[in-house]
């Protein structure tokens, strides 16, 4: 199977130049490629994806930058990423001569999510598939910043792509012939809000959604600051506005490029319906691959090698909502459209942290699989140091827990992983007591008792002995025996402790627990019938619906 082609340095420099990015140090006659994007972290010594880009936040000093250069090129990076401006010192020189990483400054103002976001635009196609692009009128199909640059130069005018929301999808070269608006919008990838405000306010967006032709927008017309005039098209699919091109331009377009701006704006419609089906199919394609690998069997082998994980050590993590099990088709809908949200959250927060990360929903969990590089002794903090940083992130409105199964070193070891992840988010949604992420160390035994219960309801068990009596005791007198007990064992036979757990006086307590002994013809001094009444208490849920049955076991 053929690889996937690299995005090449001169690549992103060419869609993200002028603006955004500028080469420093390093950049010239080396064949550099670029496989990942990773945020500078001192305290963080895992293995770098292959030919990554560093983005150096809060690096400033000319010897801290060649300190970096020189352990990144040990580490295999290709490039190093700081904030301009750069006091490029012949130590800062030599560093990037020597190492071979190239050394790249990012524009004042301009937002280190934001770079994070279009780097990984541009470095992520074709991940999964084939890794041969289609094309539309001779451009790769889904590239914006390709379609920007050649319509650019029709026109001879700097643009963005842009979708409904004013996000910049792509933008093409030579921005710095546009005004400082324009600057702002790319910096931000996001046109200012006053600039949208005033041009809703003054009619704009209902004309460029109205008519099928590009409108000429004067700075003279409108009521806020406007420094060059603009040319606007919307980008249609039929009746449905997937966005729109705005193009800086010192005058009204003659006819011949507006007919060039009109012809333009279909194709770029074809290109973003290739993107949002791309997303689709890739998303359906990587749940496929996910939940090959996950079941083991003659093709996860294949499968996790075209995820890019083939012989690394990895975690599986399981996440889930709670709540309901049984709602209105409704309900469904919107619990299935935050489940889906949720994990496309969780896998770009994922490959932030740990690229190559793996991450699909199938069925009602969403699966990830993360590779783990490192010593499996450290897994454990590791893996809860990510999830709940990421559940923090979320809410607690969401309802969302994970569960982490053990480390896996092959694909045998990622089933059991998966099963691990499976019980640990079980014992979350039913018996989590607050808790939303767990190892499977961590509940182990809690795993084995829902376990345990679903054996003797699947057997149709019933409750035996001293346990049997006092529910049905219970029953009959409407008593608080079994929960009497039940204080008593939880408090290791405190009576100050258990009477304070049932509300009453220590004395009356007292009076309680020679009764239940009685009526449950129980020995409270035999270590193995309070083993047996405590094994039997767990099982039970806090309130039994029908005494002396099991619960039934979980679907």
């Amino acid at each position: 199977m053929p690889g996937k082609p690299h995005t090449s340095l001169a690549r992103v420099l060419d869609a993200l130049g002028d603006v955004l990015l500028e080469p420093v140090a390093g950049t010239r006659n080396r064949p550099q490629h670029l496989d990942g994007v990773v945020i500078h972290d001192p305290l963080d010594t895992s293995e770098l994806p292959a030919r990554a880009v560093v983005l150096g936040v809060s690096v400033q000093e000319p010897a801290d930058i060649a300190r970096l250069l020189h352990a990144y090129g040990r580490r295999g990076a290709t490039a190093l990423v700081v904030r301009q401006p750069i006091e490029t010192t012949p130590e800062v020189l030599k560093a990037a001569d020597d190492t071979g990483v190239a050394l790249l400054g990012l524009a004042a103002g301009a937002s280190w999510a934001h770079l994070a976001a279009m780097l990984r635009t541009l470095l992520t196609e074709g991940d999964v598939g084939d890794a041969s692009p289609q094309t539309l009128d001779g451009i790769p199909a889904g590239d914006l910043f390709a379609v920007a640059n050649a319509v650019a130069a029709l026109l001879d005018a700097p643009l963005t792509i842009e979708d409904r929301a004013s996000r910049v999808l792509a933008f093409s070269g030579r921005q710095d012939e546009a005004d400082q608006g324009r600057i702002k919008t790319i910096l931000g990838r996001q046109v200012p809000e006053h600039f949208t405000r005033g041009l809703e306010r003054n009619g704009v967006f209902d004309r460029l959604y109205r008519d099928p032709a590009p409108i000429y927008i004067a700075p003279d017309t409108q009521d806020f600051e406007m420094d060059m005039p603009r040319v606007a098209v919307a980008v249609r699919a039929g009746d449905e506005i997937l966005g729109s091109i705005w193009v800086a331009v010192a005058g009204p377009l003659g006819e011949a490029r507006t007919q060039a701006l009109t012809d333009a704006a279909a194709v770029v419609a074809l290109h973003m319906l290739r993107l949002l089906a791309g997303a689709d199919v890739e998303r359906r394609l990587r749940a496929d691959l996910v939940s090959t690998v996950l079941e083991g069997g003659t093709a996860a082998p294949e499968a996790l090698a075209r995820l890019g994980l083939l012989g690394r050590p990895v975690i599986v993590l399981a996440m889930g909502l709670g709540g309901a099990s049984e709602t209105a088709p409704e309900e469904d809908a919107i619990r299935m459209a935050d489940r889906q949200r949720l994990a496309d959250a969780l896998s770009m927060h994922l490959n932030a942290v740990q690229p190559r990360s793996a991450v699909a929903l199938v069925g009602d969990i969403a699966y990830a699989i993360v590779p783990m590089p490192g010593g499996q002794e450290d897994y454990a903090e590791r893996s809860l140091r990510i999830t709940s940083a990421f559940l923090e992130r979320t809410g607690r409105h969401t309802g969302a827990a994970i569960g982490i199964g053990s480390p896996a070193q092959d694909v045998s070891g990622i089933r059991n992983a998966r099963q691990g992840a499976d019980r640990a988010l079980r014992v979350l949604l039913t018996a989590g007591h607050g808790r939303r992420v767990a190892t499977i160390e961590d509940v182990h035994i809690e795993a084995l008792l829902l376990e345990l219960a679903d054996l003797s309801a699947a057997r149709s068990d019933r409750t035996t002995g001293a346990v049997s009596r006092l529910l049905a005791y219970d029953a009959q007198h409407q008593s608080q025996m079994l929960h009497t007990l039940r204080c008593w064992l939880d408090a290791f036979g405190d009576v100050a402790a258990a009477s304070a757990m049932a509300h009453v006086h220590p004395n009356t307590f007292r009076y309680r627990l020679r009764r239940l002994a009685e009526v449950g013809a129980i020995d409270l001094n035999s270590p193995d019938q309070r083993f047996a009444a405590m094994l039997q208490l767990r099982l039970l849920p806090p309130s039994t619906a029908r005494a002396g049955h099991w619960p039934a076991p979980a679907e």
